[in-house]
């Protein structure tokens, strides 16, 4: 082309390439080569951005008027044709604003001009409008929902609740059954008054069997007592809120802030900055910023939301669903840092030197603006060399440096020595319909580990911080292991062949060395498992017992707000400290922070129940259909009723009953966490290599009975029967011979 595009040109190319939208994707898209050519270009492309058409975004080019994933819509009138479109609330620019289509489902309550929704938005092209939009919820109601077990009658039916302490039917007329059928579990809701003694519902979701998949994590909220439904006057004041306004906040919004999270993320709460530190008295440091969602600003003390979220705790998540602990008027869309939308936000700067040790920090209130919104598998596979159109342009300004800096923490953090634990997370696949597909495992990329050190540090800031300030918060505590659990520990090292010394102060580097010898062999997993278990369960308290896991004297929870109620109290904690507004710590909230702490830690435990009773009964729908197969595994676990055994295949815990195991009587040994045959003297332990027969898989309650088939590779010795109920004949010898024999299969393994 031997003369200049037009504005116009260059706009509706870029809209037509919504992926080349570079500088130097423009240049040759219209054959501009000649170095004054190129001046012109970039003069005509600040035109446009000046004019607002255009938006810079790390040397791109994009058009401003895009929405967040999940926004507030008001719903307009239908067309001529029938169609519901809608326009968006949040939405500050000059141009014109996108055209937004509604589509709906039969499940979806009545739509009418004026309603406010709250939708999940996917851009389209090619059509007459913008985006489309699927409804998440109706704002300004909140109908009481049931999960239940549909009866069928002639007229409609009842919905008979799960729960246990609700003994109340509801009644569904015949249009409102979605066709269920009888002994079905269903989701409904209530649509009308009292009628005959029973209230009107609808049902929304089939559900099918009450034992199938997609009933199963429903049936651990109710059955662990985690609200699901939120009350009335928490709905209204979420949908009440508008978006935090500048005020006083300091200006962040020209950091190249960006938020890194899982591809299925629901909410984004932190956004992280790094580059190098250009002070000559620190060589080779780095300042990194790490930007949290400001919760405070819309969960004020005292208020229905407060009390909610300090009720919840935290937001429970489960394969196919997630309790949050906010509405998702705020999780979902104001205190979520989505990309190129203006946010509030409590950020802290850091300062570290060339070995990654914290030489200063400062904490701010402010208002950001992420740069764009990326997941751990696109930011990894930027950084191995394969970019694509998002990131590309990221790499050199934002993402290498968030790399660099991270490379110095790993000084540090050799130093400090935390617990390195490594234990594969189990991710369940399900398909559409609920139905367990595949167990995998999570890809772990150097991203999460980026992620991971850039939140511990932050963490470790707010503490020192409030401390220093001198205000009182809630520290996350992790104790050290005691000493009958170190005992099991050392007892199951020992019978793999390791050592962990006694009569030392423990620290996270002896447990590490013991990792370290077990790494790369057969009971690398095994070892792995037994220190989890062996770790006291971390919890919040007022006072500071240091983090034994992170070898960390100070630490507290600053980095999760949206989906922990511990996080929000130390952002109240840091707004009161440095006198950010009147939304801080109350004196309420210091006068109950004790009871908070036990409140949220007992949250904690109880979604880690629930969300592992789901996968144990996920993993068991998983397997029912292979009853009587052969599985390989390795025990985990020994009890006087049994062997417990996780199978390679899927990481599913099973048992394997005493009565099943061989023909003989078996002496358990608590000491050394065996089983030893009193007619062969075979001794079962932990660690060992079994082959197991799957006999039994039960969804509703997650079990699986194992009958045991080999050990090490070996069938089982032919024993005598029992004698009697009394025990072995000679229960002292078999003990004697238990610790002989444990004696040299120690000596043979090493």
């Amino acid at each position: 082309m031997e003369q200049l595009p037009s504005k116009s040109q260059i706009v509706q190319w870029l809209t037509d390439n919504p992926t080349l939208t570079s500088k130097r994707d423009i240049a040759r898209a219209f054959g501009i080569k000649g170095g004054d050519m190129r001046i012109e270009l970039k003069r005509m492309l600040k035109e446009l951005e000046a004019e607002g058409t255009l938006v810079k975004k790390q040397r791109h080019f994009r058009d401003p008027d895009a929405l967040p994933p999940v926004s507030i819509l008001k719903v307009e009138a239908p067309d001529a044709d029938g169609d519901l479109f809608a326009s968006a609330v949040e939405w500050n620019e000059d141009a014109d604003a996108p055209r937004i289509l509604i589509i709906t489902k039969k499940s979806d309550p009545a739509l009418g001009q004026g309603d406010r929704i709250l939708a999940r938005l996917e851009p389209v092209g090619g059509k007459d409008h913008d985006y489309e939009a699927r409804l998440i919820r109706k704002l300004g109601s909140n109908p009481l929902k049931l999960l239940g077990i549909f009866r069928a009658e002639s007229e409609g039916g009842r919905v008979v609740p799960v729960d246990k302490k609700n003994d109340k039917e509801w009644r569904v007329l015949r249009d409102g059954t979605m066709d269920a059928r009888d002994g079905e579990l269903v989701e409904a809701e209530q649509t009308g008054p009292k009628r005959m003694g029973l209230p009107q519902a609808r049902i929304t979701a089939r559900l099918g069997d009450p034992s199938g998949p997609r009933a199963i994590s429903l049936i651990a909220i109710h059955q662990h007592g985690i609200p699901d439904q939120f009350p009335d006057k928490v709905i209204a004041e979420a949908d009440a809120a508008n978006p935090a306004p500048m005020g006083k906040r300091e200006d962040l919004r020209d950091l190249d802030l960006v938020t890194i999270d899982p591809v299925d993320a629901r909410d984004r709460d932190d956004a992280v900055l790094a580059m190098p530190d250009p002070d000559k008295s620190n060589p080779g440091g780095h300042i990194v910023w790490v930007a949290i969602a400001d919760v405070a600003h819309y969960v004020r003390p005292g208020s229905a939301l407060d009390r909610e979220a300090k009720k919840r705790g935290n937001s429970s998540y489960f394969p196919d669903r997630v309790v949050p602990m906010l509405p998702d008027t705020l999780s979902g869309d104001l205190c979520s840092l989505h990309e190129n939308v203006d946010r509030a936000c409590l950020a802290v700067r850091m300062v570290l030197d060339a070995h990654g040790r914290k030489l200063s920090h400062r904490f701010t209130r402010g208002m950001m603006r992420s740069v764009a919104s990326l997941n751990y598998a696109q930011v990894q596979s930027a950084i191995d060399g394969n970019p694509d159109a998002v990131t590309e342009p990221l790499l050199d300004p934002v993402l290498r440096p968030l790399y660099a800096a991270y490379e110095t923490t790993k000084h540090a953090k050799a130093e400090r020595q935390p617990l390195d634990l490594d234990l594969p997370e189990r991710k369940i696949v399900l398909s559409d319909e609920g139905k367990v597909l595949s167990v995998d495992y999570y890809e772990r990329f150097d991203a999460h580990k980026v992620i991971e050190e850039f939140m511990i540090l932050a963490n470790v800031a707010a503490a020192e911080e409030l401390i220093k300030l001198k205000t009182p918060l809630l520290f996350r505590v992790h104790e050290e292991p005691s000493p009958e659990k170190l005992e099991a520990l050392r007892e199951v090292a020992e019978a793999s062949g390791f050592t962990l010394a006694k009569g030392q102060v423990l620290k996270t580097a002896h447990l590490n060395k013991l990792l370290s010898q077990s790494q790369n062999t057969e009971f690398d997993e095994l070892m792995n498992i037994t220190m989890l278990r062996s770790m006291t369960q971390a919890y919040y308290n007022p006072q500071n017992f240091g983090h034994f896991g992170l070898a960390l004297r100070n630490y507290a929870h600053f980095t999760s707000p949206i989906r922990r109620y511990s996080d929000l109290i130390v952002h109240r904690a840091l707004i009161a400290g440095h006198r950010w507004g009147d939304d801080g710590l109350t004196a309420q909230d210091i006068e109950e922070l004790a009871d908070t702490a036990k409140q949220i830690s007992d949250t904690e435990r109880r979604s880690m129940i629930a969300e592992r009773d789901t996968t144990d009964r996920y993993l068991a729908a998983y397997l029912s259909d292979r009853v009587g197969a052969a599985f390989k595994g390795r025990v985990s676990g020994v009890q006087r009723f049994g062997l417990f055994v996780k199978l390679d295949e899927s990481g599913a815990d099973g048992l394997i009953p005493i009565r099943s195991v061989g023909r003989e009587f078996f002496h358990f040994d608590p000491d050394t966490q065996t089983l030893m045959g009193a007619d062969t003297g075979l001794t079962i332990g932990i660690g060992q290599r079994v082959t197991v027969r799957l006999t039994e898989a039960v969804p509703v309650t997650g079990g699986l009975i194992l009958e045991l088939l080999e050990i090490e590779d070996r069938a089982l010795p032919k024993g005598g029967a029992p004698r009697g109920r009394g025990g072995p004949r000679k229960p002292g010898k078999a003990a004697a011979k238990a610790k002989a024999i444990k004696r040299k299969v120690t000596r043979r393994r090493k």
